[in-house]
């Protein structure tokens, strides 16, 4: 989750659009003069509101409760500064004011800005389990965080038509196939993980009996690539290394490398594990470009504009329109609510946007972050490559392959 807020901390601003630090949650719906710019209007040319699902949504769950939803101790304590400065970038991002009863104020203000941004679209709300160790134990005192199935499930059925739920499994858990079989049955979308922060190594011959099981019920694993400083949890970075990811594949499963592995580089495990780093993004295209993946490997495209993301990275998924029926979008919410991860004015000087966009869009995401993702992702473009609605439209990656003889 939330993979570029503990680089950002690490980010010398260059520019003035990355000196703004806080969101100051403006209400959700633009006003009149911003709604009706052509910036905003020519984001939604093409788009069929039906078809879009936000496929990569995080959803808060705090103080524990019958759904066991719960941030660690780790993140709620001054004591941990960094950890804690984290958490609260992300009640700012998502606007949850200190007197709140927050998974509600939560809600209330992703609801707002879903609304306000594109209705009849919905939006994935993702589930995130706890690390587990070796033996398949949960470590609740390592976990940065906890979003149980049960919750998120709980939150999207009382919404229907706007949200949906991807669920998460550990494959290390003895009820590991059990737990999918049960999600998939209440309504599982996806299955989500965080492989560098929940300790899961998808190279694993322990995860084989998850893989099949996640083949035979042919919904996708969204799963992290790339390097993570967000959270913390097992710190495991080469647990990101998309090539960790053939042996999913080669079992068949439909496998959605979230952020396409646009942060951080690893070792080339083809050559073996002692061969050269390379970045991440290189290793994803590696895989993309296998013939035998086509029909089961897709990228998202959430988290690509963020600052500690390279030019390289962003150019190239963006360039290689060929990948575009294979991508996915997702906004990383609540992300997009943090200004001082998006530097605008450095993705102008590398000529992914005109310079006159830049107030433009940082108007729109003291409003709107939901808004400001979907705007700012139609509106870049290098090279006469932009982001095509089928980018958007991806609701046709989240439905379940009707089974066939043989």
């Amino acid at each position: 989750m939330l993979t570029a807020l503990a680089a950002s901390a690490a980010v010398v601003p260059t520019s003035a659009s990355a000196l703004r630090f806080f969101n100051p949650c403006l209400d959700a719906t633009l006003p009149e003069s911003l709604a009706a710019h052509e910036l905003v209007a020519r984001a939604f040319d093409g788009i069929d509101p039906a078809k879009v699902v936000d496929a990569h949504v995080h959803l808060l769950g705090l103080g524990g409760g019958p759904n066991g939803a719960w941030v660690g101790k780790q993140m709620l304590r001054p004591t941990n500064p960094l950890q804690y400065a984290r958490y609260r970038f992300f009640l700012n991002a998502s606007c949850v004011p200190s007197d709140a009863e927050p998974n509600r104020a939560y809600l209330d203000r992703l609801l707002a800005c879903h609304r306000a941004t594109m209705p009849g679209a919905r939006l994935m709300l993702l589930a995130f389990d706890q690390v587990h160790d070796e033996d398949g134990r949960p470590r609740p005192e390592t976990s940065a965080f906890h979003v149980s199935n049960a919750y998120a499930r709980a939150v999207a059925e009382r919404h229907p038509g706007e949200l949906e739920w991807a669920a998460s499994v550990h494959p290390y858990r003895q009820d590991a196939v059990e737990a999918l079989d049960a999600a998939v049955g209440g309504g599982a979308r996806a299955v989500k993980w965080l492989p560098n922060a929940m300790g899961i190594d998808p190279g694993s011959p322990r995860c084989d009996p998850f893989y099949e099981a996640l083949a035979r019920h042919r919904i996708p694993l969204l799963t992290h690539g790339g390097r993570e400083r967000a959270v913390r949890g097992a710190g495991i970075d080469a647990f990101g290394n998309p090539l960790r990811l053939r042996r999913a594949l080669d079992h068949g499963v439909r496998v959605i490398i979230a952020h396409c592995a646009s942060f951080g580089a690893g070792v080339d495990l083809d050559i073996g594990p002692r061969g050269p780093v390379v970045p991440n993004v290189d290793l994803f295209a590696r895989l993309m470009d296998e013939p035998r993946y086509e029909p089961i490997l897709m990228g998202d495209i959430s988290a690509l504009m963020q600052s500690n993301r390279t030019a390289a990275a962003l150019g190239k998924v963006l360039e290689r329109t060929e990948w575009h029926a294979r991508l996915l979008n997702g906004s990383d919410y609540p992300l997009p609510g943090v200004p001082a991860l998006f530097d605008l004015d450095d993705l102008a000087g590398h000529g992914f946007l005109p310079a006159p966009a830049v107030p433009v869009l940082e108007r729109i995401q003291d409003h709107n972050p939901l808004m400001f993702d979907f705007v700012l992702k139609r509106t870049v473009g290098r090279n006469g490559a932009r982001f095509a609605p089928r980018v958007f439209e991806t609701a046709r990656h989240l439905e379940r392959p009707v089974a066939t003889d043989g």
